[in-house]
């Protein structure tokens, strides 16, 4: 039996990711180092619900652990940064 997903959620997490990481993207790729960490910080938070919702929709809840560790690594990752080039934001 091959998991299908609901189509309103398959619609949901298109909309998600066109509506909200396009955004992210295009201030990751421009705009002040701050304002790209930002940015980059909110397109971890929206690729990880996007995950969360198709690991939902295929009911699959081992595809849960993408999402977390995504979630972990993305603030380490911020922390990181901000760490390293605390004064150059």
């Amino acid at each position: 039996m091959t998991p299908t997903l609901d189509p309103l959620l398959g619609w949901l997490v298109v909309v998600l990711l066109v509506g909200a990481a396009g955004p992210c993207l295009v201030a990751v790729c421009r705009g002040a180092p701050v304002e790209r960490l930002v940015a980059l910080q909110c397109l971890s938070i929206v690729m990880t619900v996007g995950l969360v919702l198709l690991s939902v929709g295929f009911d699959r809840p081992s595809y849960l652990d993408v999402p977390l560790v995504l979630a972990l690594v993305s603030l380490a990752g911020t922390l990181v940064f901000a760490r390293f080039f605390g004064r150059a934001l």
